[in-house]
């Protein structure tokens, strides 16, 4: 049906009420504008969105995972941050008494053979004699990542020691927070322990402070080690480790899929440094860490390869590996030998894929996972394109990879957008980062590009530079209007993911950012609250629409059909009003009856504030944020004003008709 007959069917003017009219040089801006969206329901025009177009992509970076998602709150618990060899630096771990009390030191003598440094303690002091040890002991504490946060929970202390002693030795395991409240257990380790042997006990914070602190002190007399001393509270997501409130974060996206473990992560700076599965997997206590010399910190690798993959099932998203290639940033392996590389990703698939009695299956299911995961996507490295083996060796992983797992989508990191491949590939990698402006006329980006095999996987886009501040209204709606575009070219685009995803606010090595926390607490900036729009697209249908108006360069919109939990069908509109007049919109849907948009069934999401560059905060987590609303008479004619720098969803819902949605072969699929 053309615009015409559409303009006579029905015509629906939705009214939103103005709370505020952007300032722009301290001019009030009261222009008003007029555009029109034509949206068809006809299914012949319709697409079906992938089921994984928007997800998530979890970098090492800005202590995402050390000291953030991950749930460990002992830094450095090994004591290898240090390097290798002896003596070494225990940082952040600190002493508790002075020389004529104790001696600490460094030594390579663990029963670990992946992680020898050990922490040795020679206590000089005794609770008896001549030389008293002072009130409380001597010993060390760790801080955490900028402090502990502990809270009325339960935590798990665990450590591997040793000791020799005159008599039995106690260790005493302390919680302590700022305001004195403590949690004190004494740890008693048999006389002449010369074997390690692995202790755990069960800790309660009696107090909450974000600055809290683990001490482990003695005031007995005798030379203890230490080797890998843990903290993890009890209450993690299904106890797999991941914080809770970050991980709930996550899961409110309803990601389609989560990219992992990097970027600039999984090459490194050097490859010596580069981050490789099989150094991250087996009991975390066997794990030796790494140095990410890339964003500059050390990871014990307790956020390892399992971990990602069992992170993806959790959160029902499809896992996409990024794996190292044999190139990092500053050397690479030449083709001709890089089939031992390839070897260890056949072997970290056969880990995720591979049947219980499979060497590699055999260890994943030796780690509490007899059942596979659900592994479908690799990428051969991270933004290596044109560097000189990249291509030669991509070919080898392509190869090898296909010949063993023919159903697994291989990415590449060359941009297929501008050109065909020179390899093949099921998809092709593409990254935008760049000024407001640019990325909200990049929404075109994917228009003309070829709907053949491959397809974008636009896994890494932000709004950077001064128009993104730390997380600016202005990078959400730039964003917004790119990610509608991605939306509207989906079956050009496969999958798409904001980055980065986290930052400790402690360690911002990159700005700005999804989510920012610190050891207490945290909150989304506009740029995730932006996702929050796209959560119902995955599987959705999008219908064809289209704008008219005075200055479109300004507006771009979409509409989709999708369905809840309770099958129950909406039409949802989006649109960004990226400009700084009013805007009037007025939108006509073909073939949409009157007695089909029930009174109460519109929704109005916004995404607004009063200033273009606001930001959230911990003082003000949500001063920019989506508001809903209901809107009542929506059977009638309502005017629908959309906000200056706004950012605006309405969802009806519809009564089953006689149009199906796309892909979708149930009698109750209809959507109109």
């Amino acid at each position: 049906m053309g615009f015409n007959s559409a303009i006579c069917s029905i015509l629906l003017f939705f009214f939103i009420a103005l709370n505020s009219i952007y300032q722009s040089s301290a001019i009030e801006t009261e222009a008003s504008q007029t555009a029109l969206l034509f949206v068809n329901t006809s299914e012949a025009s319709a697409k079906e969105i992938p089921e994984n177009l928007f997800g998530i992509f979890f970098e090492e970076i800005n202590h995402a995972g050390a000291g953030g998602l991950w749930a460990e709150l002992v830094s450095n618990r090994g004591f290898e941050a240090g390097g290798p060899n002896t003596p070494s630096n225990i940082d952040p771990w600190s002493i508790i008494g002075d020389d004529s009390s104790l001696i600490v030191s460094t030594e390579r003598s663990s029963c670990f053979p992946r992680n020898k440094i050990v922490l040795r303690m020679e206590v000089l002091c005794d609770n008896e004699g001549t030389s008293i040890c002072p009130a409380g002991g001597v010993g060390i504490y760790n801080p955490g990542f900028w402090g502990m946060t502990l809270a009325t929970t339960n935590f798990k202390l665990v450590l591997v020691t040793h000791y020799i002693s005159l008599g039995s030795m106690f260790v005493n395991g302390d919680l302590i927070v700022l305001d004195n409240i403590k949690e004190e257990k004494e740890v008693q380790i048999a006389s002449h322990v010369s074997n390690w042997t692995k202790m755990e006990v069960l800790l309660q914070a009696q107090g909450t402070d974000a600055k809290s602190r683990l001490q482990l002190t003695t005031t007995r007399k005798g030379v203890i080690w230490f080797d890998q001393v843990s903290l993890m509270p009890t209450d993690t997501y299904k106890e797999h480790g991941f914080r809770s409130d970050l991980f709930e974060m996550l899961k409110d996206l309803k990601p389609g899929f989560i990219r992992f473990p990097g970027g600039c992560f999984v090459e490194g700076e050097w490859l010596r440094n580069a981050f490789r599965w099989k150094e991250t997997v087996g009991p975390w206590e066997e794990r030796p860490g790494h140095f990410g010399d890339v964003w500059q910190y050390w990871t014990d690798d307790g956020l390892g390869h399992f971990e990602f993959l069992q992170l993806a099932e959790d959160l029902g998203a499809a896992p996409v590996w990024v794996f190292n290639n044999g190139i990092s940033h500053n050397d690479q392996v030449d083709t001709s030998n890089v089939l031992p590389f390839v070897q260890e990703i056949l072997d970290g698939i056969e880990f995720a894929r591979g049947d219980p009695q499979s060497k590699w299956g055999f260890l994943r299911a030796a780690m509490g996972h007899r059942e596979p995961f659900d592994l479908k996507y690799v990428a051969v490295g991270n933004e290596d394109c044109g560097k000189k083996n990249y291509v030669g060796n991509y070919l080898k992983f392509y190869s090898a990879i296909k010949k063993a797992y023919p159903d697994i989508k291989i990415i590449s990191n060359c941009d297929g957008s501008s050109k065909p491949l020179d390899h093949p590939a099921d998809l092709y990698d593409y990254h935008i980062y760049t000024g407001a402006n640019n990325m909200f006329s990049s929404a075109s980006k994917f228009d003309q590009v070829s709907r053949n095999d491959p397809k974008a996987f636009v896994s890494e886009y932000a709004v950077n530079g001064n128009d993104a501040g730390k997380g600016s209204l202005l990078a959400a709606l730039a964003e917004a209007g790119f990610v509608i575009g991605l939306e509207r070219n989906c079956d050009a685009v496969e999958m798409a993911s904001y980055a980065p995803l986290f930052v400790n606010t402690n360690d911002r090595n990159w700005n700005p950012d999804a989510i920012v926390f610190d050891s207490a607490q945290a909150y989304g900036t506009p740029s995730y609250w932006m996702q929050h729009f796209f959560r119902e697209s995955n599987g959705a249908t999008l219908l064809s629409s289209t704008l008219q108006a005075n200055s479109s360069s300004s507006l771009i919109a979409s509409a989709i059909v999708w369905q809840n939990s309770d099958n129950k069908k909406y039409l949802r509109i989006k649109v960004v009003n990226f400009g700084s007049d009013n805007v009037t919109l007025q939108i006509f849907i073909d073939g949409l009856e009157l007695n089909s948009v029930p009174s109460f069934g519109l929704t109005k999401t916004e995404l607004t504030s009063s200033n273009l560059m606001d930001e959230n905060s911990f003082q003000m987590p949500k001063k920019v944020m989506p508001v809903k609303s209901s809107m009542e008479d929506a059977g009638g004619k309502v005017d629908i004003v959309l906000s200056p720098h706004s950012f605006t969803s309405f969802d009806l819902l519809m009564k089953s008709s006689s149009i199906r949605m796309v892909g979708s072969d149930n009698a109750d699929s209809y959507f109109m």
